[in-house]
């Protein structure tokens, strides 16, 4: 597997249970044109107040082209009474989320300012292993951030993240084939299926449309898109699971329909991302539902058959609806409720989500969390998944519940059974909700 690939993984979102790993992004001052805003007077008190406060920020996963020194040394030339240490978190998920949850679960008072998952959120904000930032933020500050990202750092009303930077889904399709067979690039989900049943019967390709369908927290992704693409949710407003609804059975039924019409092979129900990667790489599948990190894959001539004949589109819907929904990977920031330097890191946080920080990731491949860092030309530019991001529409997985890597286990167990036909579409949403709901008692990490 590639290093690419392996980073894709955890930015779709690796999920961790007790025990073990389930495996499937300028200055404070205000700018209404970046999306920057004045936070608090806390805000300039570790840069301006003239005392040099020293924070310790634990970062691991944007290790490459020396990125995490290059943001560190930009922030202290705009603020050089504030010193940042980096603490390098480990590559497993898994070992960094234990690490953090031991030390600061003890009360150590550093890291100050941490990096984490983007499910994270209600299981450290429940077991204060978070400060809640909107006690340090003001509403303004979150105004920046592209719509649906604040919602999943969010638990019991209070935020426990700042999104850092983002990774979400695309559809990759094969242009030369579209064009040899007159067709249109696909904007809805029925569309696909026919466009890739006339690919197919033309003997085109060999498979219409690949996923990832395994019994892993990639399939939670992919669900996540139908279901809110339906108009269903995994979760209602009081935190009680009702996949089995009308939106649940539409989005489930249209995912096994594919598998049975023929456009996605039965194999479909043990592919992830690697596999699904490498048939699209070798030119066997007309389109494929992937993270960011295709694009530039699949444009590899070192490995793949399909240099310069792959387009890329935001997701369909399903007929009649609008918005084009995609799951949330990436990663956020954190701060340690112990940090002694709630007002340096205050400062750190608005200067990493702000214009200078974002455009700096951008440069370096990575997707911004600004609204309109996204929509500037010069993020348009560097790919054409830049210019994708304003048509996303986020949803995070119901990462709001601290029984997150449950309920996701119950949810992509379920749902792979009903791809795979060893259960019936409505039993496999029951027993999912049954399942969510059993788990329901245990808060822990």
């Amino acid at each position: 597997m590639s290093s690419k690939t392996k980073r894709a993984l955890t930015v779709a979102g690796v999920v961790v249970m007790t025990g073990g790993l389930l495996v499937g992004c300028g200055s404070s001052s205000s700018s209404t044109s970046t999306g920057s805003t004045n936070t608090t007077s806390n805000s300039s008190g570790g840069s301006s107040a003239g005392k040099k406060v020293t924070i310790t920020w634990a970062i691991g996963s944007i290790t490459h082209d020396n990125l995490n020194q290059q943001l560190v040394a930009g922030f202290e030339k705009a603020h050089p009474n504030i010193t940042v240490k980096i603490q390098p978190e480990a590559s497993n998920t898994d070992t960094t989320r234990q690490q953090l949850t031991t030390a600061i679960g003890a009360g150590a008072t550093t890291p100050d300012v941490y990096l984490g998952d983007v499910v994270w959120p209600a299981q450290f904000g429940s077991n204060n292993l978070a400060q809640p930032l909107n006690k340090l933020f003001p509403q303004s500050f979150w105004n920046r951030f592209s719509p649906g990202l604040v919602q999943g750092a969010t638990y019991n009303n209070n935020i426990y993240a700042a999104p850092f930077f983002v990774d979400t889904a695309f559809l990759f399709y094969r242009k030369d084939l579209l064009k040899k067979a007159g067709l249109p690039v696909p904007t809805t989900w029925e569309q696909l299926q026919s466009d890739a049943q006339t690919l197919q019967k033309k003997n085109l390709v060999k498979y219409g449309f690949i996923w990832q369908g395994d019994s892993y927290e990639g399939l939670t992704c992919d669900f996540t898109e139908y279901l809110a693409d339906a108009g269903g949710q995994v979760l209602n407003s009081s935190g009680q699971p009702v996949l089995s609804s009308a939106a649940g059975n539409k989005a489930v039924s249209f995912m096994r329909s594919l598998i049975t019409s023929g456009v996605t092979p039965n194999a479909v129900t043990t592919d992830q991302e690697n596999q699904s990667m490498n048939l699209f790489e070798q030119g066997q599948v007309a389109f494929l539902r992937n993270w960011s990190y295709a694009w530039t894959d699949s444009q590899s001539a070192a490995q793949s058959k399909v240099v310069g004949k792959v387009g890329v589109v935001v997701l369909p819907t399903f007929a009649g609806e609008s918005k084009h929904y995609s799951s949330v990977g990436g990663w956020d920031l954190y701060v340690n409720p112990h940090s002694k330097n709630l007002q340096a890191d205050e400062t750190f946080i608005d200067w990493l989500t702000g214009p200078e920080a974002q455009k700096i990731l951008v440069e370096h491949g990575e997707l911004p969390t600004n609204a309109a860092v996204a929509k500037e030309a010069s993020s348009i530019g560097k790919s054409p998944i830049f210019g994708l991001l304003p048509q996303v529409s986020y949803i995070s997985r119901p990462s709001q519940s601290p029984n997150y890597p449950q309920l996701s286990q119950a949810i992509y167990s379920n749902i792979n059974a009903a791809l795979a036909g060893s259960a019936s579409v409505s039993d496999a949403l029951t027993k999912a909700d049954s399942q969510m709901k059993s788990s329901s008692s245990n808060t822990g990490l």
